[in-house]
């Protein structure tokens, strides 16, 4: 049996801190019969990966994405991913360009391809935009959790990020549509049999196109589709423009377009439109004529129209100014830079923007850099409500107490590619006026919606096997746990209805005497879970795939700070394991600040957290004790790790991430040397423990002395291995010890 470790080289943050803890980690493991490799998923290596005809020898890489996928289908798997890039196009477009300036012979990414070169080229790079990556390789469903010490530490030392909710009250609100949205519109069935089926698109003479053909569906799989109507969603944008302007609030949109890669850009780019629509309009063959694409936001706008003369651009540029200054005040994500709420779609992050709203009491920033109330905008009913229960509450009974709150876990559906909403390639922008439908292998129509030119379409599927193994896992932790297990599901809703019904199937298989196991629609789960939070009351919230995308950044953030210190098990359906480390959305802030100050303030934890379980399923496949020895030690000294406060500051001159991996291999050399299980690793780590010890300061100082000048990484998207293992190793005294091990 394997015993080998699959560590994910990603982007950004997590990829840089990884530079640094993972010569840590193969030296403590090495002489242990654990192996650690690395497979790259990042953006730069799944574009790279795509096009191995333009390249060289040397600059090819595998496809390891694709290997990965195989490998999670394998008992073996032993996977830790860490938070990769969901690519939006302005990333993927700037990962391009920095490619080709590096010498990658990769071709630009045709944003309309019209030939069908341009269209080939558009197909392989919808493989890596969005979420590519998760799809592939959560073969099981989710279990996110705080572990216990980062719990209790987190009681204990409360994170100073919450504001209170004003007394006075609050005019912040969520506002949702009322109709004709992917809620109101949803047909849902269960397949009574495998099939092969097709999406066309048929026009108001009866023309037919097929959208997509061959899909191959199986007895027992929950599939669904639903509409966006666009008409109705700009209306909607418009009278929440009024409203914000009325109530003298900042208007805020809250979507997910890198996960959502096709409906939520297309949606972003009508508030875009709706907001700035006097000089869209009015500019409106120019700006198609240098080719700006609202789906990618305001700045891409401002960026095509670099191409005019100064005095057009200046035109355009005044226009847009007028309507900032007088339409409704926009949230802003950078107010030093003047970049509003609907400047970039990769910016605008409902998993993570959202709970700072909560956190904020009730705020987002303005463009005099205060907080204001704001109209949090979310067009479709699935999940807005649940949002929009505990901003209520919030106004209610005030702040949440990060010292006393309940921790909210997740069982989250996701194995198969479960719900994969929006990712997918069965989101389509509707033609025309007409009829999109799923006909089967009989010409027998499932599933229909009728639909108006612009609407968004989109299909989705949900296998059987896939929703069995979510309700054994919601029983399993509730076992475990004595807390209750909700499952967040809404019996108005049409896909709902369908899993209520297998919930209801699977759960007499299993024993459930004396758990509390409910079924709540969204609205109400919240209520009850918020309940319980109040009172310190813990409570597992069971959901489909992509409210357990939000809530398990939501109540993190609201008991940890940040949901980068969750711990995220998957057990895999064929018994492996994936272990995620933590969510990435300020990984780019955090990049930023090193390159510019040589400080990275990153919070490793949730790798540090991941490698536990990891270990420890060496342990219990294999019999390896080293395993379970280090995993044991590993525990020790995250706790250690917490109660002695080395988080990254986000300060520089104090420690950042490359100082808490020292501290995590000093308190975990310690506990090794501590331990009597394992005579070899007690005296070989004595001596570890004993040498950092005698030079701590010398490390330390080493380490912050650094810190304060720009660092040349040689890369944003593909950083220089060298250089950036230089920045991120700056202490020789730690690396000869480390190397030495």
């Amino acid at each position: 049996m394997s015993t080998k470790i699959i560590w994910t080289k990603i982007d950004e943050a997590p990829a840089l801190a990884s530079y640094c803890f993972l010569p840590i980690l193969k030296s403590f493991v090495k002489g242990t019969g654990i192996e650690i490799e690395q497979k790259d998923i990042s953006l730069a290596g799944r574009i790279i990966a795509n096009f191995p005809e333009n390249l060289t020898d040397e600059q090819k890489i595998a496809d390891n994405l694709t290997e990965l996928g195989e490998i999670a289908l394998t008992p073996e798997a032993n996977i830790i991913k860490l938070p990769n890039i969901s690519a939006s196009i302005p990333q993927l477009q700037e990962a391009i360009k920095e490619l080709q300036s590096k010498g990658y012979n990769i071709p630009d990414y045709p944003e309309e391809p019209k030939t069908d070169e341009e269209k080939a080229i558009n197909n392989r790079y919808a493989k890596v935009l969005g979420s590519a990556v998760n799809p592939v390789l959560r073969e099981g469903n989710s279990d996110r959790r705080a572990s216990v010490s980062v719990k209790k530490f987190a009681q204990k030392y409360p994170h100073k990020m919450m504001k209170p909710w004003p007394q006075s009250g609050s005019k912040t609100r969520v506002a949702h549509m009322q109709q004709k949205d992917f809620y109101g519109t949803e047909k849902s069935t269960t397949l009574q049999n495998d099939d092969t089926v097709k999406i066309e698109f048929i026009d108001t003479k009866s023309n037919v196109l097929i959208l997509k053909e061959k899909l191959k569906l199986i007895l027992g799989e929950v599939i669904d589709s639903s509409v966006m109507n666009v008409k109705e969603l700009r209306k909607f944008f418009a009278e929440q423009i009024e409203e914000a302007k009325k109530d003298k609030v900042l208007l805020s949109l809250h979507l997910k377009a890198t996960m959502m890669k096709i409906s939520d850009p297309i949606m972003f780019g009508h508030a875009v439109y709706v907001y700035f629509k006097e000089a869209l309009d009015k500019h409106a063959d120019t700006l198609k004529e240098v080719g700006a694409n609202v789906n990618n936001g305001l700045m891409d706008v401002l960026e095509k129209i670099k191409k005019l003369s100064d005095e057009k651009r200046t035109e355009i540029e005044n226009d847009i100014n007028h309507i900032i200054n007088t339409n409704a005040a926009l949230a802003m994500v950078d107010t030093k830079i003047g970049k509003t709420n609907l400047h970039v779609p990769n910016d605008v992050i409902i998993d993570a923007s959202m709970p700072n709203i909560v956190r904020d009491g009730g705020k987002m920033w303005n463009r005099n850099d205060e907080l204001q109330d704001c109209i949090a905008v979310i067009p479709d009913r699935c999940y807005a409500t649940m949002y929009k229960e505990i901003l209520e509450d919030a106004k209610t009974k005030g702040q949440f107490d990060p010292a006393t709150m309940g921790a909210v876990s997740n069982v989250g559906l996701m194995a198969q590619k479960a719900e994969e909403y929006g990712s997918h390639d069965k989101t389509f922008e509707a033609k025309g006026n007409g009829t999109i439908r799923v006909v089967n292998s009989k010409n027998e129509v499932l599933l229909e919606q009728q639909i108006e030119a612009g609407d968004i379409f989109r299909m989705c599927q949900t296998k059987d096997e896939a929703i069995k193994d979510w309700v054994k896992l919601a029983v399993t932790r509730a076992r475990a746990t004595s807390s209750p297990s909700i499952f967040w599901l809404d019996e108005n809703r049409e896909h709902d209805k369908e899993i209520i019904a297998k919930v209801k199937k699977y759960l007499p298989e299993h024993n459930t005497t004396g758990l509390e196991i409910k079924i709540l629609k969204p609205v109400d789960a919240m209520k009850y879970t918020l309940e319980r939070i109040r009172k310190g009351l813990d409570t597992i919230s069971v959901t489909g795939n992509v409210l357990r995308d939000y809530l398990t950044d939501l109540f993190p953030i609201l008991e940890l700070g940040t949901s980068a210190r969750m711990l995220s098990i998957v057990p895999l359906l064929n018994g492996g394991g994936l272990f995620e480390t933590g969510a990435g959305g300020s990984a780019p802030k955090h990049v930023q600040q090193l390159q510019k100050e040589n400080h990275l303030r990153w919070d490793s934890l949730g790798e540090y957290n991941a490698l536990v379980p990891s270990l420890e399923m060496i342990y219990d496949k294999t019999g390896n004790e080293k395993a379970k020895v280090i995993a044991n030690a590993l525990d020790k000294a995250i706790g250690k790790y917490l109660e002695s406060s080395k988080s990254p500051s986000r300060k520089v001159k104090e420690l950042d991430n490359r100082g808490s991996s020292f501290y995590l291999a000093y308190y975990w050399a310690q506990a090794l040397a501590e331990q009597n299980d394992d005579t070899v690793i007690k005296n070989r780590f004595s001596k570890i423990a004993k040498e950092i010890e005698v030079n701590e300061n010398k490390i330390v100082e080493e380490l912050l002395a650094v810190q304060g000048k720009p660092v040349d990484l040689g890369g944003y998207y593909m950083p220089d291995e060298d250089k950036a293992s230089s920045v991120m190793r700056p202490s020789n005294t730690l690396n000869r010890i480390i190397d030495e091990i």
